[in-house]
């Protein structure tokens, strides 16, 4: 009986230190809302093929409700009022965020730029077009969409 409670034990810790080890180091969480138009443009322009770049792989999307912030499970700096907010997080910390959506070349610029201060991150992927006009993120009227 002591011997299975040991060896169920040891399993279970290699268990758990297979899975930390294995933990991504860094994400992007995007606070979304359903009815925000720009977060669904964000998943039609960006969204289908962001797991397969280097980005993504490095860190990979979790969406996230913007009313789950709480429940996130990251160090937020301050409180998420405007959607689509991506913000890159480094275990279990912000680096930064991108606040709106600001088009498909703009976002992969502003995207290499948070990147940057995370170590051993990909440089963001050449080739990748301007869009021809800008807005307002979902829940403002006039502010511009950035990095902080």
């Amino acid at each position: 009986m002591i011997k299975t409670a040991f060896i169920v034990l040891a399993l279970l810790a290699a268990l758990v230190a297979s899975a930390l080890g294995s933990a991504q180091a860094a994400e992007l969480l995007m606070f979304e809302d359903p009815t925000c138009v720009w977060c669904r443009r964000w998943h039609a322009e960006i969204g289908p093929g962001y797991p397969r770049t280097p980005e993504g792989q490095f860190a990979p999307l979790r969406r996230v409700h913007i009313r789950d912030q709480e429940l996130a499970g990251v160090a937020l700096e301050r409180r998420i009022t405007v959607t689509p907010t991506f913000v890159l997080a480094e275990d279990g910390r912000e680096v930064g965020r991108i606040v709106g959506y600001p088009g498909n070349a703009f976002f992969w610029e502003l995207l290499g730029d948070l990147l940057r201060r995370v170590p051993k991150a990909p440089a963001a992927p050449p080739g990748n077009q301007p869009e021809p006009a800008s807005h307002a993120p979902c829940g403002t009227s006039s502010r511009m969409p950035g990095t902080t």
